[in-house]
């Protein structure tokens, strides 16, 4: 496939993930359709898992401009799908109302639903009529009961407060955006890699949450206090190398490492090399075209692989099908809608290097040919 027929492959592969989530809340119906049997203890959360983190990935597609033609006619439907979406999950009127009160987990879908909103401001977070607008507000707020601990959590409040601000809410809370932000500069451990609190752990949480969250809320109160503009080097910097690392972690067939936890988030374990893609900060070793290719080949080894999606089309969990043991008890079928983030560089136009420029190996694909590639080095 070429880039073209790429971008096709990938747009096509997300809205194959991603409609049965958006019509069900269409018809107020994805808390009787959800599948919840899968760790049934935590499907009061499910419903919120699904929604945002699919947002969460959708939302630079959503909010792209100069599209044209057929590509334009589906982002505009599902851009109207999304807020329709939102209208639904937020309404405490409605069948589809999601829990935003209880403390814990709601918080973590909450923030990937406010990320969604910062990816897309124009055309999610200022479209909302003023009704919505203020369902959407008062169900964030509700989240911040949750006491948030010395973890990734940090960040899932300071999300929160990034999207109140985004939205206009007066009261966004300066105090636990910076709080998460200092913390994480105390947390980091060297050559791009954050512990998860004081501690480092083998797993794709710098991915999943830590660094597109850090990138982001950092990028977007940059002039709001004096520390930030000398921290944002810094922070892209560090970003910049663990993209990198992650590309070197995409062996030459498609597969990759599975360490740590929540492995079964498939393919959203490389969002912070889409979001690097995305955003133009990937390091000068790594050509846009490359970084498709290489992520081209990990989403298509996985969705290649029978059993991904149940029969009515619903996400399973495990990496190659359905592998249920991989997962971890706090996870179910909503939670595995995180695997939406890969698809940030749909964010960038047709026209974009990441999408137009030819074919090319990507680091372990170079090496194993016999290339004579630069050797890799520490930041």
């Amino acid at each position: 496939m070429n880039g073209k027929e790429q971008r096709k492959y990938w747009l096509d592969t997300m809205l194959l993930i991603g409609t049965p989530v958006l019509e069900a809340l269409r018809q107020r119906t994805l808390k009787n359709t959800l599948p919840m049997e899968f760790h049934s203890d935590r499907s009061t959360f499910a419903p919120l898992e699904a929604f945002a983190r699919l947002a969460c990935g959708m939302a630079p597609w959503l909010e792209l401009e100069g599209l044209e033609g057929e590509e334009e006619q589906l982002r505009e439907y599902y851009a109207k799908l999304m807020l329709e979406a939102l209208d639904a999950a937020t309404d405490p009127e409605s069948a589809d109302y999601m829990n935003f009160e209880v403390e814990g987990q709601p918080l973590v879908d909450a923030a990937f639903l406010a990320h969604a909103l910062v990816r897309a401001p124009k055309r999610l977070a200022s479209r909302l009529d003023k009704r919505v607008k203020a369902n959407v507000i008062a169900a964030l707020k509700k989240t911040r009961r949750t006491a948030t601990s010395g973890s990734n959590w940090l960040l899932f409040s300071a999300m929160v407060e990034a999207a109140l601000y985004i939205l206009g809410d007066p009261e966004y809370d300066r105090m636990r955006v910076g709080y998460a932000v200092h913390m994480f500069m105390d947390w980091y451990k060297g050559d791009g890699v954050y512990g998860d609190g004081k501690d480092f752990h083998w797993d794709y949480y710098n991915s999943f949450v830590i660094q597109p969250m850090l990138v982001d809320v950092i990028t977007l109160f940059e002039q709001d206090a004096a520390p930030y503009p000398s921290l944002k080097p810094l922070i892209m910097q560090r970003a910049q190398r663990y993209s990198a690392v992650l590309e070197r972690m995409i062996a030459p067939d498609g597969t990759y490492p599975f360490l740590g936890r929540s492995i079964v988030y498939r393919f959203g374990a490389f969002q912070l090399l889409s979001q690097a893609a995305l955003q133009h900060f990937l390091d000068e070793s790594l050509q846009p075209a490359q970084v498709r290719c290489a992520l081209t080949a990990v989403i298509k080894r996985i969705m290649d692989f029978p059993g991904n999606l149940d029969g009515n089309g619903w996400l399973c969990p495990g990496v190659y099908g359905y592998q249920p043991e991989l997962a971890e008890g706090y996870i179910n079928t909503g939670s595995l809608y995180l695997c939406a983030s890969v698809f940030l560089p749909l964010g960038l136009l047709p026209a974009d290097p990441f999408w137009s420029g030819d074919n090319v190996k990507w680091t372990a694909q170079q090496i194993v040919s016999g290339e004579d590639v630069m050797r890799d080095h520490a930041l």
